[in-house]
């Protein structure tokens, strides 16, 4: 009779250990569903950041080309207001050399009229001195603008 206790003291004992086994089963399983739903949505956030990667590049392309263009127009505008610059300072140096002759042939007139011009010489000094006038407007408009 000892033997028929025993035995249902060790079947009682496979049957706890079963029914913790199936537990423990069950907790697994359950961890299992959760660790495949996090792996799902892990799948979706690598595809949406792997979509955003090439997005990202595909812009960084059209800035880089857009950056080239960019270059490119103010390359040809800085040398338009190269070749600008030295033009003005051509007309500059030419309205300057004009001046001059005036001044200097109004210095003539005056010269003349000290030392007793003919009667038309203040119509020619007027000219001379309203031309002056005029090309000294002209050159203060122009470095007024640049």
């Amino acid at each position: 009779m000892t033997g028929l206790p025993l035995g249902l003291i060790v079947e009682g004992l496979v049957s706890v250990l079963l029914i913790l086994t199936i537990g423990y089963s069950i907790l697994l399983n359950q961890r299992l569903k959760k660790l495949h739903a996090d792996k799902d949505a892990l799948k979706a956030i690598i595809a949406d950041l792997v979509t955003a990667t090439e997005t990202a590049n595909i812009a960084i392309s059209e800035l880089r080309q857009t950056a080239d263009e960019a270059e490119t127009n103010l390359t040809g505008r800085l040398e338009d207001a190269e070749r600008f610059a030295v033009e003005l300072a051509n007309h500059v140096t030419a309205g300057q050399s004009v001046m001059d002759r005036i001044a200097r042939i109004l210095s003539t007139v005056r010269q003349a009229e000290a030392s007793g011009a003919p009667a038309d010489a203040p119509v020619v000094t007027n000219r001379a001195q309203e031309a002056l006038r005029r090309l000294r407007s002209h050159q203060m408009r122009k470095d007024e603008a640049a």
